[in-house]
């Protein structure tokens, strides 16, 4: 089973429309698939028309200290795909998490005991906090969403000190799979600038910027007005089509990374 975290403290990055589209796709290929939503903002939830209230979420997994949840109970099966749900109260999670030095390994644990899936993408909020980290050292490998302009570029330093020390730490395995330019425009000049300055900066990073750039297009915001997933609402528009291309590509470096 391999882990895979969505992963930017920038808000507005397409972190979510990224989650769902590559859960949805990995399950579309035939390898069972469960998306973990680990924002309290619950977009992710939403768009797998998953509920929070009154029902299991990921803040029982992690969060009651009293009697945490196993795993699978807290599992919907929804017609979008199988999903953890988020819960607003995962906005405390940094107060309500334990100082006994295993409050960054919760989440891990509790994925020790998942079972029947080859895959779990997490999607998580924009913020540096104890909740981040739990899902980075959960994680095999992370893929930064990163948007075409400076401001993002320069959020980028603050998350590669954090996954450095989560790398050095806590989670040795931890790979960046890569950098996903996202709602990519490449007529204009400044998108093109700051996609040679993405090769630069990923190599400090030690990674790479994936070829694949994932066009803008109005149909990642209807898909998510409608509640579904990109790829179930227009599979045939140009993000979409982005979407599958980068999937395949990241399925593509696992295989040569197996074969190596």
């Amino acid at each position: 089973m391999k882990v895979i975290c969505i992963a930017n403290q920038k808000g507005g990055i397409g972190k979510t429309t990224t989650a769902t589209a590559l859960a949805s796709i990995l399950e579309v290929k035939g390898m069972k698939t469960l998306l973990i939503d680990a924002d309290p903002q619950g977009n992710s939830t939403d768009t797998y028309r998953a509920v929070s209230k009154d029902t299991a979420t990921l803040y029982d997994v992690i969060l009651d200290k009293e009697d945490p949840l196993p795993i699978m109970e807290a599992i919907q099966k929804t017609e979008i795909g199988d999903i953890i749900a988020a819960d607003p109260e995962l906005k405390s999670a940094d107060i309500k998490f334990p100082n006994d030095g295993n409050e960054y390994f919760i989440l891990q644990e509790a994925l020790a005991e998942l079972k029947g899936y080859d895959y779990v993408v997490i999607d998580t909020a924009p913020a540096d906090n104890k909740l981040l980290k739990n899902c980075l050292i959960a994680a095999d490998k992370v893929v930064i969403p990163v948007t075409a302009d400076r401001y993002a570029i320069q959020g980028l330093s603050d998350l590669n000190k954090t996954l450095v020390k989560i790398k050095k730490r806590n989670n040795p395995k931890l790979e960046i799979a890569g950098l996903l330019l996202v709602k990519y425009k490449s007529r204009q000049k400044l998108a093109q600038e700051v996609k040679e300055s993405l090769q630069n900066i990923a190599l400090q990073m030690q990674t790479k910027v994936f070829e694949t750039t994932i066009r803008e297009s109005t149909n990642a915001q209807k898909a998510q007005a409608t509640r579904t997933t990109l790829i179930k609402f227009s599979s045939n528009c140009t993000t979409a089509e982005d979407y599958i291309a980068f999937t395949e590509e990241l399925l593509k470096g696992e295989k040569n990374e197996k074969e190596g």
